[in-house]
């Protein structure tokens, strides 16, 4: 008897055991199912010059989706960096500028954040390259922030002869080719994704690339008085007869209906404009190199056997000025080429060889990877998940977005930073001068309204204006759309939330067997049309200032 109870005893605990391991291989297996997210991030890139990185066009743009509208709501890199982090507005995550006291790495409250929160739910997780400005002060150059299972992030960010923090230990690289930061963070992220490919938890990577950010050390070819990336010696020259885009905004003429910031300008030299192309050139170079590391780490991806269940996003932390508006460099003005940026995704569920026109921005991001993940956000976020776009690509948002720029004052407040070198440790990074002025700007699919600190205002109809030449504001023909984009330009300064996500006020009413539309913004509509099915009715309804909604509504069983 007592035999047979323990031979009983015995099968229980071994079909307990069992049991268990069945239950951990199923959480693990699930676990595994949620995407792997890697984000893909350079610094200081245009839309333009996308062009030149075929591997990225081919391996995530052709393979995915990309959006040709996308924006950045505060153009400098801490900034838009622990926007990232934060589904935030500037205002709401408090990072303003570049470095303290508005700004920079110790301003961020890095215990809750995008990494914080996957890490929490299940995902190992891993930063290679450039972290937030300020990081890697001396005496903390070896701190790793919450919420990363790997931190590898540059301590100094000079292309060569520069200093890493390895997961804890300080590493320096010298000034061999081998050392070129570019491929060295290439090949951290490529040993990342092969030796975390094989666990059972999903990765969640942000790799963010310093170039073609400009960077130490000197070089002999770089032109007098602008900073420049630093190009590895695979690429060095390749773009040496590369000529400036044709750009209707450069070295603008008359710009007597500007801010005093950009009135203060003087008209570019034949000089500058040499030098201007010749920091171009450096940078198309220094993509070439990140090019050869989207295909790497793709590559390891694929070998992995992970590569289809990876959303791959590549996109850029603000754009930057060659010469438009007689800005020689740099960033955190209002205009297109400073806040215009790439974004293009790769993956489960993302519609391949897509073009989206949808306005979005960098608000956005943790929202899409959050969704997507199958995480909580433990901040409210003001952007919103991408996802919904990838089922319904004609979807539209009515949404109108904020563009921000923090306190202009700082350690080199007054001095045009982008002509003495590399600036982005001051506040304004490169593109401060006398007379610029600290603003807040709504952007609508059509117009962009602007106000400066000093009581400047800048109004363009970028469906007619692209290029930003024309300033409507102080057109009386424009009085009454100015007063309603200043109207709701007032309702997003300060909104947090779902504040910040509000459309037009629009609504169909019902009168009989027919709709109209009605609300507040009712008179800005330029075209309605409708589809019917049985008593269900969706009405597709345009405005004036290029956003579209649609409202539904059912009729009486009578109609």
């Amino acid at each position: 008897m007592k035999a047979r109870l323990l031979l009983a005893a015995a099968v229980l605990i071994g079909l307990a055991v069992a049991g268990a391991v069945v239950s951990l291989q199923s959480h693990a297996a699930a676990a595994k199912q949620r995407p792997n997210v890697i984000v893909i991030e350079t610094d200081d890139q245009t839309s333009e010059e996308m062009r030149v990185m075929r591997n990225t066009l081919s391996l995530i743009g052709a393979q995915g989706t990309t959006f040709d509208n996308n924006f950045v709501t505060l153009s400098l890199c801490c900034p838009s960096r622990s926007t990232f982090l934060t589904g935030q507005y500037a205002h709401n995550h408090g990072v303003l500028t570049n470095s303290l006291p508005n700004g920079g790495y110790e301003k961020l409250d890095h215990s809750n954040t995008l990494a914080v929160w996957l890490q929490s739910s299940g995902y190992n997780t891993a930063l290679v390259g450039k972290y937030l400005n300020g990081y890697g002060k001396k005496g903390k150059q070896t701190e790793i922030p919450p919420g990363w299972t790997e931190f590898h992030a540059g301590v100094s960010l000079s292309f060569f002869d520069w200093t890493l923090n390895d997961n804890g230990a300080l590493v320096t690289y010298g000034s061999s080719a081998a050392d070129y930061q570019t491929d060295v963070l290439t090949s951290k992220a490529v040993d990342v994704i092969q030796r975390r490919a094989p666990e059972a938890k999903p990765l969640f990577m942000w790799v963010t690339y310093h170039a073609p950010h400009s960077g130490a050390p000197k070089e002999n070819d770089d032109p007098k008085g602008l900073g420049t990336v630093n190009v590895g010696t695979k690429y060095k020259d390749y773009f040496a007869s590369e000529q400036l885009p044709n750009m209707p905004s450069f070295n603008e003429a008359d710009v007597s209906h500007k801010p005093l910031g950009i009135r203060n300008r003087p008209v570019l030299t034949a000089e500058r404009i040499a030098a201007i192309r010749e920091a171009y050139q450096q940078q198309l170079e220094s993509l070439l190199s990140i090019d050869d590391g989207v295909k790497s780490i793709v590559d390891a991806l694929r070998a992995s056997g992970e590569l289809g269940n990876t959303l791959l996003v590549f996109t850029d932390d603000n754009g930057f000025f060659h010469g438009q508006h007689r800005v020689p460099s740099g960033k955190v003005l209002v205009y297109e080429p400073s806040i215009r940026v790439p974004l293009l995704m790769r993956g489960p569920g993302v519609p391949k060889n897509k073009h989206l026109g949808q306005m979005v921005a960098n608000i956005d991001l943790a929202p899409t990877i959050v969704d997507l993940a199958n995480a909580k956000a433990a901040r409210v976020m003001d952007g919103k998940s991408l996802l919904p776009l990838f089922k319904n690509t004609s979807m539209q948002w009515g949404r109108d977005l904020l563009l921000e720029r923090g306190p202009t004052g700082g350690e080199r407040a007054g001095t045009a930073m982008g002509e003495i070198g590399n600036g982005d440790n001051g506040n304004q990074g490169k593109t401060a001068a006398p007379g610029d002025q600290q603003f807040v700007a709504i952007r609508t699919p059509r117009y962009k309204y602007v106000e400066y600190a000093n009581g400047e205002k800048e109004l363009y109809d970028l469906a007619k204006d692209p290029d930003e030449l024309n300033n409507l504001e102080a057109d009386s023909g424009h009085a009454v759309l100015r007063a309603e984009l200043a109207r709701r330009l007032a309702s997003l300064t300060g909104c947090k939330g779902s504040a910040c996500r509000v459309g037009p006020q629009i609504s169909l009413a019902r009168a009989k067997c027919k709709f109209h539309v009605s609300g507040a913004d009712a008179r800005w509509v330029s075209s309605v049309s409708s589809s019917r099915k049985g008593r269900d009715v969706t009405a597709r309804i345009s405005f004036s200032d290029g956003r579209v909604v649609l409202r539904a509504g059912s009729l009486p069983r009578s109609c």
